[in-house]
C-alpha cells in the first residue's frame, strides 16, 4: 500500500485558491483537479474563510487592546462585587445585633 504525502497549503495559497472560484468564477471541480485537492477540502476552507472573515472588518481594534479593556472592565466589576459583599455583611451584622438586643432568635 502506497502512503500519500500530505500537502500543506499556506493561508495565502488557500485564499488564492478560494479566489479562483469566488472572484474569477472558475468551477470548483476544475480548481480542485488543477490544485490536486479534494472538493471537500475546498469547501472546508471556504467555510472557515466565511466564518472568520469578520475579523477583517473589526474596527481596527487590536486583540491586545480589546483584551486590556476587557480586563479593566472585569477588574471594575470584581471590585463592585466585593463592595456589595462587604455592604451585605455589614447589614447582616447589624440585623443580628438588633435581633439580639430585642431578644429575638
Amino acid at each position: 500500500m502506497e502512503k500519500k504525502n500530505r500537502r500543506h497549503h499556506s493561508p495565502s495559497d488557500k485564499v488564492r485558491i478560494l479566489r479562483l472560484h469566488l472572484l474569477e468564477g472558475k468551477p470548483i471541480s476544475e480548481i480542485c483537479e488543477t490544485e490536486g485537492i479534494h472538493p471537500t477540502l475546498f469547501y472546508q476552507w471556504q467555510k472557515t474563510f466565511f466564518e472568520k472573515g469578520t475579523a477583517a472588518f473589526e474596527n481596527g481594534r487590536s486583540p491586545s487592546r480589546v483584551s486590556t479593556q476587557s480586563e479593566r472592565r472585569l477588574a471594575g466589576l470584581e471590585s463592585k462585587l466585593r463592595r456589595k459583599d462587604e455592604v451585605i455583611a455589614e447589614i447582616m451584622e447589624d440585623l443580628v445585633r438588633t435581633k439580639k438586643e430585642l431578644g429575638e432568635n
